[in-house]
């Protein structure tokens, strides 16, 4: 098994696709036990009986609903700390796209934090793994800026749930066409993240000290 599926892994076809768009929108609205086989059917024009030549329950639907976020969040997390070496150009950097993510994609979001413990073993495991993977790295970035002097927190675990909860909350209140553009979210956000951590610039670099003339003809 790979380090953790990705978004194409869980996306077989087109008309697969259509058919976990309809399993978020309605686990959204009535919740995972509220949703029927019939009901994703009925809301993608087809048959129950033909629903199942693309998906073979609720379960399988529920867990690449979950897997595919999870991946989408690594996946970013992990190229954007790839631009920049940086850990306070990484921090905001990160946040903004964990931002982003949660604004796009609310649905989903409300999905994977309501429906977990509807998931049945080992499904609810391979989730948890990924959630535990993708904060550990949060939390790994921040251990490195205090460890350069650049950050100061009591808590970079704190530090780490504080910022990822501060970020999924955006999936609540968010709506494209609202006073703030996504981008401009993203940014504020980011600032926060920074100011939650106390990032500082970076140090200058010493310059050498100029040897003497003395020194030099010795």
């Amino acid at each position: 098994m790979p380090a953790h599926a990705t978004p194409s892994e869980v996306s077989a076809t087109p008309r697969r696709d259509d058919i976990r768009a309809a399993a978020v929108r309605l686990f959204a609205e009535r919740g995972y036990y509220g949703t029927g086989m019939r009901d994703i059917a009925e809301a993608v024009g087809m048959r129950a009986s033909s629903l199942y030549n693309h998906v073979d329950s609720k379960q399988t639907l529920l867990r690449e609903i979950m897997v595919a976020t999870m991946a989408t969040l690594l996946d970013e997390h992990e190229r954007v700390l790839r631009t920049t070496d940086d850990c306070a150009e990484q921090l905001r950097r990160s946040m903004e796209a964990h931002v982003r993510y949660h604004a796009r994609h609310p649905l989903e979001v409300q999905v994977g934090n309501r429906e977990i413990a509807s998931l049945d073993e080992p499904a609810r495991g391979e989730i948890r793994e990924l959630r535990r993977r993708y904060a550990q790295s949060w939390q790994a970035l921040i251990e490195r800026g205090i460890a350069e002097g650049r950050f100061e927190t009591a808590s970079a675990q704190l530090s780490t749930y504080a910022i990822l909860e501060m970020g999924i909350g955006v999936s609540l209140w968010y709506r494209e066409g609202g006073p703030l553009g996504e981008s401009e979210v993203a940014y504020h956000y980011g600032d926060m993240a920074l100011r939650l951590v106390q990032a500082a610039a970076p140090r200058p670099r010493r310059r050498a000290a100029p040897r003497s003339r003395g020194a030099a003809g010795a």
